[in-house]
Parts: C-alpha cells; sequence; structure tokens
C-alpha cells in the first residue's frame, strides 16, 4: 500500500521525492511496528484521504447528477482494501458509488469492509460490461484500486486482467490510487493492460514510477507519516494546508 531501497535510507539525497519499493515498505514497517499503527488503520487513512483527493478534482456542487456517479473497482490485495475505504468515504461525502469487486478476498479485513459498504447501501456489480460505451454512459468517473506495488496482474487473475483491459479504453476520468494498475512500480513500464490514469493519489509517499505519470493532477496522502519518518527516508514533498491530508505535487 505504501510500498521501500537497498540502501539505508538516511543515505538518501536529499532532494528525493519518490520511494523505491524497498523504501516504501521499510516505510510502512516503521509504521506499524515502531509507531504502532495498525493494518486497518493505515488503510483507513489512505483510503479517506483518496476520497478527499476526488473531492477535490471533481468537487460535488460542480457536478451533474450523472458526474456524482463513480464506479470504484478492486482488487483482492491491500489496494482493493483501500478503494473499500475510498468508496465509503465518498458515500458519506454524498457521491454515488458503486464498486466492482470481481476477485473477493477471505482477508477479515476485506471482509468488515466489504459488510460496511453493504450496509451503507453501496451497489456492487456482479459483472463489468464489456461495451466500454455502457460504463462511459453511467459514470462520471473511475477509481482504479486493482493493483498495487508489486502485484502484477497474472496474480489476482481472470477478472481482475478482463477488467483492467476494459478500464483502459474508457473515455472518462481515472483516478488511480497508489500506482497506475500494471505499471512497474519502479520503472514506471505499464504491461499490456497499464492504465493512463487522469488523476493519481500517492499513499504515504510516491512511488519511482510517478516520476513517468503525466496526468493532470497528483496527489500525496501521507499527512500521517511522522516528521521523523519523512526526515529518515529524506523525503521532501509539499506541506499540507490547513487541515487537509492531502497534497498537490
Amino acid at each position: 500500500m505504501i510500498g521501500a531501497a537497498s540502501r539505508d535510507p538516511a543515505e538518501a539525497p536529499e532532494d528525493r521525492r519518490f520511494l523505491s519499493t524497498e523504501e516504501a515498505a521499510a516505510l510502512e514497517r516503521e509504521l506499524l511496528e515502531d509507531y504502532r499503527f495498525g493494518r486497518q488503520q493505515l488503510v483507513e487513512l489512505c483510503g479517506h484521504a483518496s476520497a478527499v483527493a476526488v473531492t477535490k478534482v471533481f468537487p460535488l456542487p460542480a457536478l451533474s447528477r450523472k458526474q456524482k456517479t463513480v464506479l470504484v473497482v478492486c482488487g483482492p490485495e491491500q489496494n482493493g482494501a483501500v478503494g473499500l475505504v475510498c468508496a465509503r468515504h465518498l458515500r458519506v461525502f454524498e457521491y454515488e458509488p458503486t464498486i466492482f469487486y470481481p476477485t473477493r478476498s477471505l482477508d477479515p479485513l476485506h471482509q468488515d469492509l466489504t459488510t460496511q459498504c453493504e450496509k451503507m447501501d453501496i451497489p456492487f456489480l456482479s459483472y463489468l460490461p464489456t461495451e466500454v460505451q455502457l460504463i462511459n454512459d453511467a459514470y462520471g468517473l473511475v477509481v482504479d484500486a486493482v493493483l498495487g506495488p508489486g502485484v502484477e496482474p497474472r496474480e489476482v487473475g481472470g477478472p481482475c486482467t478482463r477488467a483492467l483491459a476494459t478500464l483502459k479504453l474508457l473515455s472518462i476520468p481515472l483516478v488511480s490510487l497508489d500506482i497506475p494498475s500494471g505499471w512497474d512500480a519502479e520503472t514506471g513500464e505499464d504491461s499490456e493492460d497499464g492504465l493512463r490514469p487522469d488523476v493519481l493519489v500517492s499513499l504515504g509517499a510516491p512511488k519511482r514510477c510517478a516520476g513517468r505519470f503525466s496526468g493532470r493532477h497528483h496527489f500525496v496522502a501521507g499527512r500521517f507519516v511522522p516528521d521523523d519518518v519523512r526526515r529518515k527516508f529524506a523525503l521532501r514533498l509539499p506541506g499540507y494546508t490547513g487541515t487537509d491530508c492531502v497534497a498537490a505535487l
């Protein structure tokens, strides 16, 4: 989810904004083991901040009724859990989310988050239409929470792979959480079904592949990362304004 280099983080260049996969994993371990964050707590923080980023780019008062509809596509790994939380908060913010979650995880956290969404009457699609125009007509935007750093399309099964092939063809705005699904977290090289999002929300800190992101808006959702941890990993990121939990890059 938050994603960490073969060298000691303290030796990283001072102007560095992006984390390697190893560094991101080390940062997450620091939060979990040293600062005693819980996994569910981190997922909740990232999912809430992802929903806030959506509201920054697509403010509700400026949207038509159709544009308020959001399709959130979730995979079975941790990024999918963040997507479920994002959908729940979008509902709280009075958007109209629908979830497509084709390969459901047996992990208790995923099951709890799924129950929360169901209890809030967020619809779950049983299938994703292969006719792209049906999706373009039904939704105002799509949130990509399918794959996270280090997760390959082949690891999550055929339904997710087919969903990515469909999402790649859409003309409505696409928001990717942490990294665009299908991209290599280190190099930014995309697989055959790698997505090209309009908005990227980096969780915790941007991963190296974010350096190749060329969409309209890039946010970092990492206000919860303690200052000591930011210094240890030599993160040089924009400050957060007021009580905002996301910052534009």
